[in-house]
């Protein structure tokens, strides 16, 4: 049993499943590091990649008791959280400074997120179904095209394995909180399944003290509440032939109050559900099919009234090649089918669109260097053709010290809102794009393990809204520059972690905002960990701290 003072006023953990293996900034000089997949769509382990990587796992996130993502992500390198009141409210993710519509989410593979907003809901993904998370900073377009372009967050559900072991986990908290989950994993040496039922609810709390005139523009004393439950299950299995196979569904539905004037309760679904296939046909070369269907249907209404609908189906089809070519080389060749499909009682002008993108990648070892080359386009019947590209560099200089450099480019698509609104689309923006370019220096020790990373980012075409036409345009553009630190180390029996951020997030567009930060990001943020093991009990404290952000352009 663990436990930290963190969101919850208590947990109590009544079973648990096996340990896992600690993440790479905890694991002891020796340990087998963590195994990544998210930076280059391959398996590689996190002291070889060449991306700058968070990875958190179970066991981060029975140590730290999280009630949301945005919690457990909240102080990593890199990433910024606003929310708007608490538990199941809209919460915007920002990485190294981009906007929170230029990150691109996957759950186990599968692209989510809303086509009409171009956002993902971090509020509603159920943070009990989670086994981990993989943040990749910086531009990865070259691999997934559109939305990558602050960088990629991979989350992946439970997947089971060895032992049949049933888990449950309930807490409660301040506001009327309670949670629970219950679950049994399992599947022996070559199958693996995972079943989990989790229920989230809270009274809340009245988020906005505004007036009719000012802050929410409408006046409600009133509790604003939140339900979440979710389903999991995850299962595959790998055959004598090498045959393996994967399936996987997530699914959350529930409903959040909040105060507004036109509607103040949305009622919403999240579902996740794929498949994949991989095999190889000769020796050097393996293949990987894959299938999935992604939801985000919202329903909103005023005091119990229906008052609107957004539903967003995406469907996604892709095909991966691996080639070996020899030890150290792999060669990585690929094709991603995405059709997105919008249903609302708002008349879009269009409610569909096809993107097809086709990709390579080349990953090699030339004795102390190591080195990554990508390539992406993608065409799309909505907005035309998009190159992008990826170089990455790394150069082992001892056993314990390893410099790296980078630069690359990326895009993200308009979103139906933009485009095909009745009243505020414009049919005729292009997809904003960035180049960015990032040096860094990590190392390890007896004492812990250490990185230090700076980048630089210019975006253009950004999309805003032009007052003057009552519609988006593309006209502004962006400089972000940034350092990161992470740090980790043992001192008297303590595990002490560290991450520190340092932003300038520049407005260079042509108007009055020019040079003025761009909003809800700060410039100093960080984080510190502490945890120490009493036998069966752990005990620790987190610290976060940010500088002053601001909420308009203005």
């Amino acid at each position: 049993m663990n436990a930290r003072w963190l969101n919850a006023a208590a947990l109590v953990w009544l079973a648990s499943s096996a340990a896992h293996a600690a993440t790479e900034s905890e694991a002891e000089p020796g340990t087998a590091p963590q195994v990544i997949v998210t930076a280059t769509r391959t398996a590689e382990t996190a002291d070889a990649t060449l991306a700058a990587v968070t990875v958190i796992t179970r066991e981060d996130i029975e140590r730290l008791q999280p009630l949301s993502v945005a919690d457990l992500i909240l102080g990593s390198a890199g990433v910024a959280v606003a929310n708007n009141g608490g538990l199941g409210k809209l919460t915007s993710v920002f990485l190294r400074g981009t906007n929170s519509d230029q990150v691109l989410v996957l759950i186990d593979g599968v692209k989510v997120g809303s086509a009409t907003s171009g956002t993902t809901a971090f509020e509603n993904l159920p943070v009990d179904q989670i086994e981990r998370i993989e943040i990749v900073r910086g531009p990865r377009s070259s691999l997934y095209g559109s939305e990558a372009i602050g960088g990629v967050i991979q989350i992946f559900t439970r997947k089971g394995g060895g032992a049949t072991t049933p888990y449950f986990s309930a807490g409660v908290g301040s506001y009327w909180t309670g949670k629970g989950n219950v679950g049994i994993s399992g599947g022996g040496e070559r199958g693996w399944f995972d079943v989990s039922v989790a229920d989230l609810e809270t009274q809340g709390f009245n988020a906005c003290r505004g007036t009719a005139t000012a802050g929410c523009f409408t006046y409600e004393p009133d509790r604003d509440g939140y339900r979440n439950l979710s389903t999991s299950l995850h299962g595959g299995y790998r055959f004598d032939n090498g045959v393996e196979v994967d399936l996987h569904a997530l699914r959350a539905e529930g409903k959040t109050q909040y105060d507004g004037t036109f509607v103040n309760e949305t009622e919403f679904v999240q579902q996740v559900f794929g498949g994949s296939v991989r095999f190889s046909p000769l020796d050097p070369w393996r293949v990987t099919l894959s299938a999935s269907e992604s939801t985000d249907d919202e329903d909103n209404l005023l005091n119990g009234a229906f008052k609107s609908f957004f539903d967003t189906t995406r469907d996604t089809f892709s095909l991966q090649n691996d080639v070996a070519l020899g030890k150290d080389h792999l060669a990585t060749l690929g094709a991603d089918v995405q059709d997105d499909r919008v249903g609302s009682d708002t008349a879009f002008t269009a409610t569909s669109r096809e993107n097809v993108g086709v990709f390579a990648q080349y990953q090699g070892t030339f004795g102390r260097s190591r080195v990554q080359l990508s390539a992406r386009n993608d065409d799309s019947n909505q907005f035309g053709s998009n190159t992008t590209g990826s170089a990455a560099w790394g150069l082992t200089l001892t056993e314990s010290l390893r410099l790296t450099a980078s630069y690359g480019t990326a895009f993200k698509a308009p979103t139906f809102n933009d485009l095909y609104d009745p009243f505020f689309g414009n049919p005729n923006l292009q997809p904003e794009k960035s180049q960015s370019a990032e040096v860094g220096v990590a190392g390890h020790s007896r004492w812990g393990a250490w990185s230090l990373n700076a980048f630089r980012t210019r975006i253009r075409e950004l999309i805003v809204f032009d007052a003057t036409t009552s519609h988006p345009v593309n006209i502004n553009s962006a400089l972000i520059r940034g350092i990161e630190a992470v740090g980790s180390t043992v001192v008297l029996g303590w595990r002490i972690g560290v991450s520190l951020t340092l932003l300038d997030p520049e407005n260079q567009s042509a108007d009055a905002n020019n040079g003025n930060l761009l909003p809800r990001r700060a410039e100093q943020s960080g984080k510190i960990d502490f945890d120490r093991g009493f036998g069966k009990f752990k005990f620790g404290v987190t610290v976060f701290a940010e500088g002053r952000r601001f909420d308009t352009l203005a």
